[in-house]
């Protein structure tokens, strides 16, 4: 059980976060200010939030739980990021904030059409609902476990909490949240794999050793098997998932809107794409070195892999150095999930809000923009809630899969969007119907469920079930809509399109800038 001063640590950093909220709640006078902040932020500030965003939960416990029990294959999506995106990210950056307002789908509409702007920004919504659920049934079971809370109590206040900074605050409050809780994240994720390497009875070279003789190193298996879960399978779902999370997620696109230029929004968009992989790999090694601390220590039977590391921290962490860890740990969700709510209330208000009730005075958005952050907030409340009644022992593996489903061919749009003068409208619209049913297809033809003791798939076809591993679903998903939605286009008109919506003409454009001597 936590002492007295755990918790006063937990309760300092929980009212730390409702300060953030109060300090910025005087800014909040305009839409603009509310989901932008008007440039006010420095660009090492929106890195570190950047960082923070797509650290949660989910890594402070999720990859240890992937660590303790497999190889460090899942690491391999994360890997592929900075791979990805060191070369794309210096255009995508500029390119979106030239064209659009708020929301990361005008883009989309501006190319494409209606059509393609409310398919992905549905696409959006339903991924940022699955994962957010997903961050509160994780930090609500490991706090339960170790503080005999219930479950049901955590997620209802710190979910509360969550709504009364985004309400209060916007995105400026959670910015400069993320900054302290990525500090935070740094500190005791390195303290952890210290205590766990120290622990090990032969330290760092044993951890090695043990950990490679049972199969916890390495990224295989490497064979070319689409139907498992290898390297191959991992590495080309993180390369879509780079281009789809960076170029394509409101939640990120979002932040490059805060920075006060062009330059400053891409050297934050670097500083939170290097660090994020660090992070990620630390995490994961705990995991490891979990593994080897239990081969010389006895676990209990019914400590499974998402409880292992919350083991740890209670039983072999002293006293305020177990109330930090969880602090921080609340405080990666906390930031995380506000990142969402937010982005999630900039979507409703820009694409759908202001398409309704269009030509409203600004205080009526900003007003709905907060009702938005609250429904979010309880219905990804209540997503937590299943989420602990179905329960689960490999989420991280789930949450992959959702993100291969819902992403549903959306980077096959953008990147016809931003590398082809020929894709159109009509193609593209065709390309979204026929990955729909693609993705149908794939999804119910492969998925088995359990029914009064018998297992069946939702729809056996037989030979002609899909059998490749769910992450290969977002792969295949995007490359139809790249090969179908360009072909479509072929028996259509070729568009006449603003130079800055396409990477040739916004290249051209910039050059011309460069010569008049126009800097962003």
């Amino acid at each position: 059980m936590l002492s007295i001063f755990d918790y006063g640590i937990i309760i300092a950093v929980l009212l730390i976060t409702l300060y953030f909220g109060l300090r910025y709640a005087k800014n909040q006078k305009s839409t603009e200010a509310y989901f932008s902040a008007k440039g006010r932020v420095p660009s090492w500030a929106i890195g570190m939030s950047l960082l923070a965003t797509l650290i949660s939960s989910v890594t402070f416990l999720g990859y240890p739980a992937e660590g303790f029990s497999n190889n460090w294959i899942l690491l391999v999506q994360g890997l592929m990021v900075p791979i990805v995106l060191l070369g794309t990210v210096w255009f995508i950056v500029p390119l979106y904030r030239k064209v659009i307002g708020l929301s990361t789908y005008e883009y989309f509409e501006k190319r494409f059409g209606n059509f393609a702007r409310y398919y992905s920004s549905i696409a959006f919504v339903l991924r940022q609902f699955s994962g957010m659920g997903t961050v509160l049934y994780l930090l609500a079971v490991a706090l339960s476990s170790m503080t005999d809370i219930n479950t049901y109590w955590i997620i209802l206040v710190v979910g509360s909490i969550i709504v009364i900074v985004n309400l209060l605050g916007g995105i400026e409050a959670v910015i400069w949240l993320d900054v302290f809780q990525g500090f935070m994240l740094f500190a005791s994720g390195i303290l952890c794999l210290l205590v766990v390497i120290f622990s090990v009875n032969g330290g760092l070279p044993e951890v090695w050793r043990v950990a490679s003789e049972n199969g916890r190193t390495g990224f295989g298996p490497y064979d070319l098997d689409f139907t498992r879960l290898t390297f191959v399978v991992m590495a080309i779902n993180g390369m879509f998932y780079a281009i789809q999370k960076y170029g394509t997620d409101q939640t990120v696109i979002q932040r490059y809107l805060t920075a006060r230029s062009d330059r400053s929004a891409i050297r934050a968009s670097l500083m939170g794409i290097l660090l994020t992989v660090p992070v990620w790999s630390l995490f994961m090694f705990i995991g490891t070195a979990l593994f080897v601390y239990y081969t010389q220590q006895p676990l209990p039977d019914d400590v499974g892999p998402n409880s292992v590391f919350p083991y740890f921290i209670m039983t072999q962490l002293p006293v305020g150095v177990v109330g930090f860890i969880l602090a921080a740990m609340i405080s990666a969700a906390i930031c995380s999930l506000s990142a969402d709510l937010n982005s999630l209330a900039a979507v409703g208000i820009e694409d759908y809000y202001k398409k309704l009730r269009p030509e409203k005075v600004d205080n009526e958005y900003l007003r709905a923009s907060r009702w938005m952050v609250a429904i979010a907030g309880i219905l990804s409340m209540l997503i937590g809630f299943i989420y602990v009644e179905l329960g689960s022992e490999s989420i991280l593996g789930i949450i992959f899969t959702l993100y291969a489903i819902f992403s549903g061919g959306i980077v096959g749009v953008f990147l016809l969007g931003i590398f082809t003068e020929r894709a159109n409208r009509q193609g593209i619209n065709i390309a979204i119907v026929v990955c729909v049913l693609f993705t149908a297809y794939a999804f119910l033809t492969s998925t088995e469920i359990e029914f009064n003791g018998k297992s069946f798939v939702l729809l056996d076809l037989g030979e002609f079930n899909f059998t490749h591993n769910k992450m290969m679903l977002g792969v295949y998903s995007h490359l139809v809509v790249i090969v179908v939605g360009y072909v479509a286009s072929l028996f259509f008109p070729k568009p006449e399109l603003d130079p800055n919506l396409y990477y040739r003409g916004w290249k051209a454009n910039r050059k011309l800038d460069r010569e008049r001597g126009i800097e962003s």
